[in-house]
């Protein structure tokens, strides 16, 4: 599953909720002045939709054609953004 800059990024926001949020009820402010609770859920069901997305079958049989004819070679920086974007998305599953 390929994840795009706009699915990191949506995961990052919501990461980020979370955490206030954890912050906030340990320190038992009231949550009406930060991110409601309904917030709060609708960012977790979209992170939920992100994680059911279905993996995209034509890019997976190009990458596959790629590595068979021996033209697939990512560079360094590419893998590197890769690994990067799949700890993100699996911190979220």
């Amino acid at each position: 599953m390929q994840i795009s800059d706009a699915q990191v990024k949506v995961v990052k926001e919501q990461l980020a909720k979370r955490a206030l949020v954890a912050e906030i009820q340990e320190m038992d402010l009231p949550l009406e002045t930060y991110p409601r609770p309904e917030d709060v859920d609708l960012v977790n069901q979209i992170v939920d939709k992100i994680a059911q997305m279905p993996d995209r079958q034509d890019r997976i049989d190009e990458l596959k054609a790629k590595i068979a004819s021996g033209t697939y070679n990512p560079s360094g920086d590419e893998i590197a953004d890769s690994m990067i974007r799949r700890a993100i998305a699996d911190q979220i599953r």
